[in-house]
């Protein structure tokens, strides 16, 4: 089942998991609270211990993170604080 543009995607870890090819417990003790934050990457449903990972909101970020870090890596730091881009 698709959502609607207005509705977002809910996955469980394992789901999530099989979909950015991690394993579940790297997800619930690496990238959860550190990269995957609540309420922009994941929710806990009234208040309990299952955790929804919200797709789209990771989707979209994975691919902001990966071009920025790409573009970071060709840069050189300055002790001035500045930067050569080489």
């Amino acid at each position: 089942m698709q959502a609607s543009p207005e509705q977002p995607t809910y996955l469980t870890t394992e789901e999530l998991a099989l979909r950015i090819k991690y394993e579940p417990s790297t997800i619930r003790s690496r990238l959860k609270d550190s990269v995957l934050l609540e309420g922009r990457h994941y929710i806990n449903p009234f208040g309990g211990r299952k955790t929804l990972y919200i797709w789209e909101n990771i989707e979209a970020d994975m691919g902001n993170y990966s071009r920025s870090v790409s573009t970071h890596a060709t840069e050189i730091p300055m002790a001035n604080g500045g930067a050569i881009r080489g």
